[in-house]
């Protein structure tokens, strides 16, 4: 792994005293550092893959190649090499083969699988349209993969004839469930068989069960976001594709998972709640039969995210407050024994050994970049695998550290603090807010997280900012009271919570109040733009793929369920609630420069609320830049256009709060041709 990092690690000069000298990193440094994915354990818990993501600005891409190392310990060995990305390693049952999807050809996810030892990778799948998931079956003979199909020949018969169209809410393409056999497949690539079909339903997770005989999935009725409240659980006989709904209620029922004697499925569950976003899910069974479904334990306060059913319980992961740990149910009595430690441990990621006994993950912390781990389940000893702290071993970042304090209304808040390395308490410091989305998203104390790659908070505390995370009313982590604490109230709660924590800031002596900016993306941009139109105190904001109008969005958005379960209205039943918590119902008295960036193709956020947004500070004399991001949707998932979300945001809140000069965005400045290949060539 050092080999493949070198490239990224700066090199420094020593000083007199032989300790490296180090600098601020730029924006490209920020984006070519190496971000890892998921674990994955092998079956005998004796390696670990996992994957590996850099930007590529030659292709503008970011590329993720799967890595392995041995849980004893050693140097990483890279599996993958292709230009186009590979993800989502998957270890045969008898550890000999590692599968994963990858875009190598026709850029579009097929599985390949290659041996552990390394080697060529065999193409297994031939699918008509991408692949979006797969597994292996218990004993390894085949594959099991979901893809969404292919357009029928009266669908390519009405393109060719009238041209291309969609008809809202009616033009779907449904995902479905194929098996392939593994030992044909590796002679020729398999288009597979087809195991479910036809438009009663979309399929979403699944699993086999531990005899290979049937598979469990969730599936909606068709696979549009605002119908996901209709996932149920599904089995599948896989001797003549027989399909049997096993849980039919109100709210999402999803991720199934089988208990080892192949009786019962565990699955996430609302239990019957179709306002299901804010509230707690449950790790509930049912027979795989069918029959009465049980709720394992309604006394956790927070989202499980179930991993594997092995002999001694049910495992999952949580949030608790900023942390996120690995815990056990008893599925007989819903006793909750939480694994990893200590209590401030941000582990993600967990993958379990075959027999339990061992367990990967992802873990990262105030002071060090996340890594691959590896501890035994008897005992919790975690053992770093890698050393991407490499990576950034030569830039001065800032300090991170969790603060609380209480809002307007007496409401607990807690917020991840950066500092200057150099900071000291003595001094009034300029205040940057960069506001996580969600809203039950959440910041935790953690180097280098990857908004880093949208606002670079590092490159600030080197220039003497201190960077506040809020982590508002609605957060995860803080259990189902706290996430619901915005219902009706979004935009005005969330605007307390931030301005409470920089008069917190300010209390203490260490916040300027005259030189305080705001940011965000998402429901982040949203409460930019609340704050934007709501307060004067700020001396510039930007809104990132934000609402300005709640009806606005609801009538546009790909996920209308969304806003009728934090306003419990349509627009037209009650306008007054869209007024309250809209930036636009407060835009009279707005006074904050402003940057309003968007994604061009947005659907979750539709760029209407930019538009509206811009107009509306624009007409009364506000100071305001909008940048469209062409191509893009929701996210700005690109290195070059990520270089300039990040380089808008720098110039704006480096001129509004350090004075420097208003750059002019129609015309920046371009590196040399030679600089350009030179970064360009980075791994």
């Amino acid at each position: 792994m050092r080999a493949l990092f070198a490239c990224l690690v700066v090199s420094v000069a020593v000083a007199g005293d032989g300790e490296p000298t180090k600098r601020v990193p730029t924006v490209e440094d920020l984006l070519a550092l190496p971000v890892l994915g998921p674990t994955q354990i092998s079956p005998d818990g004796a390696r670990v893959a996992y994957t590996v993501t850099t930007a590529d600005f030659k292709q503008d891409a970011f590329v993720s190649q799967v890595w392995l190392v041995d849980a004893a310990g050693g140097s990483p060995v890279q599996l993958t090499r292709a230009d186009k990305s590979s993800s989502d390693p998957r270890w045969s049952p008898d550890g000999k083969w590692l599968a994963f999807l990858s875009r190598r050809v026709d850029d579009k996810n097929q599985v390949f699988a290659m041996p552990a030892g390394g080697g060529e990778p065999s193409r297994l799948t031939s699918s008509e349209t991408a692949v979006q998931a797969f597994a292996w079956s218990p004993d390894g003979a085949a594959i099991a993969f979901t893809a969404p199909e292919a357009d029928s020949q009266a669908r390519k018969d009405r393109k060719d004839h009238l041209g291309d169209f969609e008809v809202v809410r009616r033009d779907y393409a449904f995902t479905h469930l194929s098996t392939l056999d593994v030992a044909e497949a590796m002679m020729s690539p398999s288009a597979g068989k087809a195991r479910t079909k036809g438009r009663d339903f979309s399929v979403g997770a699944f699993a086999w069960a531990p005899a290979a005989d049937r598979i469990a999935f969730s599936a909606a009725i068709n696979p549009d976001l605002i119908n996901g409240r209709t996932s149920d659980i599904y089995v599948l006989e896989l001797a003549n594709d027989s399909v049997r709904k096993v849980v039919s209620q109100a709210g999402p029922d999803t991720n199934p998972r089988w208990s080892p004697d192949g009786r019962r499925i565990v699955f996430t569950s609302a239990m019957g709640n179709e306002r299901y976003f804010a509230s707690n899910a449950r790790p509930a069974v049912v027979d795989a039969a069918g029959g009465a479904v049980r709720s394992l334990t309604d006394a956790f306060d927070e989202q499980p995210f179930l991993a594997e059913w092995l002999g001694d319980g049910v495992y999952f992961t949580a949030s608790q407050r900023t942390a996120s740990h690995l815990f056990r149910l008893d599925p007989a009595t819903g006793t909750i024994a939480r694994i990893s430690a200590p209590e401030a441990r941000v582990a993600t990621s967990f993958s379990l050994s075959r027999d339990g006994r061992r367990f990967a993950f992802v873990s990262g912390s105030p002071s060090a970049v996340p890594d691959v781990f590896v501890s035994d389940m008897a005992s919790f000893e975690p053992k770093r695998l890698t050393d991407l702290a490499a990576a950034a071993a030569g830039f001065t970042l800032g300090t991170r550290e969790l603060v609380s304090w209480k809002a307007q209304d007496g409401t607990p808040i807690e917020g991840v603090l950066i500092k200057p390395a150099d900071f000291d308490p003595a001094k009034k410091y300029p205040v940057l807010c960069i506001i996580h989305g969600g809203p039950t998203g959440v910041d935790r104390p953690v180097l280098l997280q990857p908004d880093s790659r949208y606002y670079p908070s590092d490159i600030w505390a080197a220039r003497g900012a201190l960077v506040l995370k809020v982590n508002y009313r609605g957060s995860a982590g803080y259990g189902e009271a706290f996430r619901k604490l915005n219902y009706r109230n979004l935009g005005v709660g969330d605007a307390w919570d931030v301005l409470s924590g920089i008069d917190h800031l300010v209390a203490k002596g260490w916040a300027d109040p005259a030189r305080l900016g705001c940011m965000g993306w998402s429901q982040g941009g949203y409460i930019s733009a609340f704050l934007t139109t709501s307060t004067a105190r700020f001396k510039a904001i930007s809104v990132g793929a934000g609402i300005s109008n709640w009806a606005t969005y609801y009538y546009n958005t790909d996920i209308t369920p969304f806003t009728m379960n934090y306003l419990g209205a349509d627009p037209v039943t009650d306008p007054e609630i869209y007024r309250k918590t809209s930036p636009m119902g407060y835009v009279k008295g707005a006074k904050t420069p402003t940057l309003i960036q968007h994604g061009e193709n947005d659907r979750r956020v539709p760029i209407a609320n930019a538009y509206e947004l811009r107009q509306a500070l624009e007409d009364r004399g506000v100071p305001v830049t909008m940048v469209v991001y062409k191509g893009f949707g929701h996210g700005i998932n690109k290195p070059k256009a990520m270089r300039a979300v990040m380089q808008h945001n720098l110039a704006w809140f480096n001129h509004h709060l350090f004075g420097d000069p208003l750059a002019d965005f129609t015309t920046p400045d371009v590196p040399r041709k030679d600089k350009e290949e030179d970064i360009a060539a980075r791994p």
